[in-house]
């Protein structure tokens, strides 16, 4: 503290820069879009955990949409610090492996310069599914989405993500530079592949020799990232003043498990992650699998459920005997049949999830896991779905949690009141949800082919059980409905 006793802030030249290697050798090898809590708790940290050992992997950060992150951090230096807590003990570490953060918005072409840099080995990015410009339902970009209707047109000043990365690539195909790596951290089922899709399928819209040359020299590995972290709060703020005895504007919280499996593809080179806990494998997508359906799918289903049964928390969801069987029994009787084999004991990942959901030191608001759902439960609940419709088998649990989404995005709670719906579907939704009969309400969202395909509206039994399930949501609401489906009566 200064002696007027005011705290001072977190920087590299004042307090909580005691960091375990010299950060005045650190140079950047990757160029990171889309900068938010999960990748300063994630990426951020495997990265942090190296520069010791090799300096020349510092991240240089982008925001995408909005200057915040970069405005609270710019008078830090860029250091931040990681809390991770659980219900026995807190921890505090600073993290300097950011080294800048552009903002977008207004620093376009420094982004560009950044990417093009030849010292730039990979691009990553965190840009949450609607940042793909892609149609969820198919993975294939969507040629009229206003952004890439933008970035046809202005190519040099592009604003979408799969804009900038073409752009990028092709400033540095004309200065003949190395290939390198385009990392996807995003929570999408093969990622990798997806981001491949966007960004060729773009190229090929500006310049064919542009997307030949992406497919030929260009790697995009897959990864399934794993990390519980809530958003941060001003009493995580003042917790971090209180213990480590410093300022800081936007620290991040998370808990102590963490999870990477990476593909092991990186024409430019890459970090020894493989030194400090991450996975290098050949095929990251029975790991995703597993965890797209089992934690994230889990996770929606408690988020939605649980917001339109009252609790502002995943702990205070899961801490009710009745949801806490329902998500029990979804991963149990409904996932694990639909995963391959090779992953282990599935009962241990299984209870070790719902150990991580009851940590009450994680303040994860089941409102902010309940935005984009129509982005996300394609690939959370839509594919259990669909596997065990083919194979005959009921998928009573992962339905209700598409029902209770549908509740949700209505827009109107249990008592009334208005929901703050987040997604980029929100309008539609509550269009297509405020007014009729159940089945007719139904029947226009199961219209939305971007979310449910052409398949699953066809499906006479996904039809009836969701309508079943939704119309118990309105008449039950939503613990009720979740008892009578545990106590058996469906």
């Amino acid at each position: 503290m200064t002696t007027d006793g005011q705290f001072r802030r977190l920087s590299a030249t004042s307090v909580g820069a005691d960091l375990p290697y010299d950060r005045s050798l650190v140079t950047p090898g990757i160029v990171h879009l889309g900068v938010g809590a999960f990748q300063r708790a994630h990426l951020a940290i495997y990265v942090d955990d190296i520069l010791g050992a090799d300096p020349s992997w510092g991240i240089i950060g982008a925001s995408l949409r909005r200057p915040d992150t970069r405005a609270a951090l710019a008078p830090q230096d860029f250091l931040y610090t990681l809390v991770v807590r659980d219900d026995v003990a807190t921890h505090m570490r600073v993290v300097g492996a950011l080294l800048d953060l552009l903002d977008a918005t207004v620093q376009r072409d420094e982004l560009l310069t950044a990417m093009a840099d030849p010292r730039i080995r990979i691009i990553s990015l965190t840009v949450t599914e609607k940042g793909y410009c892609h149609d969820p339902a198919t993975g294939w970009i969507d040629p009229a989405h206003p952004d890439i209707l933008h970035d046809l047109a202005n190519p040099h000043v592009p604003v979408s993500v799969p804009g900038l990365i073409v752009r990028a690539l092709e400033m540095r195909r004309a200065a003949a530079l190395p290939p390198l790596a385009v990392l996807s951290c995003d929570n999408l089922p093969a990622n990798g592949e997806t981001t491949a899709r966007v960004v060729t399928g773009f190229a090929e819209m500006r310049d064919d020799d542009l997307a030949q040359y992406i497919r030929r020299e260009i790697a995009f590995p897959s990864t399934m990232v794993d990390r519980i972290v809530p958003a941060t709060t001003e009493v995580d703020c003042a917790l971090v003043k209180q213990v480590a005895g410093y300022l800081d504007a936007w620290p991040v919280v998370t808990e102590p498990f963490t999870q990477w499996v990476v593909e092991d593809r990186f024409p430019g080179g890459r970090p020894p992650w493989e030194r400090v806990g991450a996975e290098l494998v050949a095929d990251v997508r029975p790991f995703e699998l597993m965890k797209l359906r089992m934690l994230n799918g889990s996770h929606s289903i408690l988020a939605y459920l649980g917001y339109l049964g009252g609790c502002v928390h995943i702990a205070e969801a899961v801490a009710n005997p009745l949801l806490r069987r329902l998500i029990h029994d979804f991963m149990t009787d409904e996932v694990m049949a639909t995963l391959p084999v090779g992953l282990g004991d599935l009962a241990v990942y299984r209870d070790l999830l719902l150990r991580r959901f009851a940590n009450t030191a994680l303040k994860h608001r089941t409102w902010q896991i309940a935005m984009d759902g129509s982005q996300k439960l394609p690939q959370r609940l839509l594919g259990t779905i669909r596997e065990r419709l083919a194979r005959g088998l009921a998928a009573t649990r992962a339905t209700l949690g598409v029902a209770a989404w549908l509740r949700y995005a209505s827009g109107i709670d249990e008592h009334g009141k208005d929901i703050d719906v987040r997604d980029p579907l929100a309008d539609r939704l509550k269009a297509a949800l405020s007014a009729g009969a159940p089945v007719a309400a139904l029947g226009r969202a199961l219209n939305m082919n971007e979310v449910f395909g052409a398949d699953l509206p066809q499906s006479e039994v996904f039809r009836a059980e969701l309508l079943k399930q939704y119309a118990s949501l309105l008449e039950r609401g939503a613990l009720e409905t979740v008892k009578h489906l545990v106590e058996g009566g469906r």
